[in-house]
């Protein structure tokens, strides 16, 4: 596995991830400040980390296939594990240990793979085919982080009551950022390299044409 480019993927992500935690926060005031119901934040957040999912097993595999990953299983289980175990970290499982440090009144922590697993699974299925048909494609991955950051975004507003304080909102930009960065690279990036086959080394020593 190449650390160079991994190093090198999670610094280029890192700003426009910082961009979209601070405009979520800003987000979330604005919604709160409007009075948001919280039936409302559910809705949003049952929409988005379907949706995460789906973006999140195309971009898996198809930096897997683009790397020369193949087989059926292979494909099948990285591009489910990659999606929806690492879309659950981003969106509910990092979120809610920010709800639980910031003591929020609501905090909870909803898993779509069962509460929605009708949705959720089918989802990651229908995004293994999509990489598998569409391999050369990067398209994917910056709406992949809008999504991620507005999924998590929304299960931190489930778990509020009442507009936030300024240092409540740092917090929660904070956490935004660490759910999306390393999780979304990681699926996207890290996750299918550690299982692609090894690429050919370049030659080495004196070139003799023919």
């Amino acid at each position: 596995m190449n650390r160079a480019l991994i190093f090198k993927e999670l610094r280029a992500h890192a700003p426009f991830t910082a961009l979209g935690a601070l405009a979520g926060v800003a987000l979330l005031g604005t919604l709160f400040w409007a009075e948001m119901p919280m039936a409302s934040s559910a809705g949003l957040f049952a929409v988005l980390h379907p949706l995460h999912v789906l973006l999140s097993a195309q971009a898996t595999i198809a930096t897997f296939r683009r790397q020369g990953g193949s087989g059926l299983w292979r494909i099948l289980w990285i591009g489910h594990l990659g999606s929806v175990g690492i879309a659950t970290l981003s969106d509910s499982l990092v979120p809610y240990v920010g709800e639980w440090l910031l003591d929020l009144p609501h905090r909870g922590l909803h898993l779509g793979f069962i509460e929605k697993w009708w949705l959720v699974n089918p989802l990651a299925l229908l995004g293994i085919g999509l990489g598998v048909l569409s391999a050369k494609t990067r398209a994917p991955h910056g709406f992949h982080v809008l999504i991620s950051t507005g999924a998590s975004l929304f299960h931190i507003a489930m778990a509020m009551s009442g507009a936030p304080s300024l240092m409540t909102l740092a917090a929660i930009a904070v956490f935004l950022f660490l759910a999306v960065w390393i999780p979304c690279c990681t699926s996207d990036i890290v996750f299918p390299l550690l299982f692609a086959p090894p690429l050919d080394p370049p030659p080495t020593g004196p070139h003799h044409p023919d």
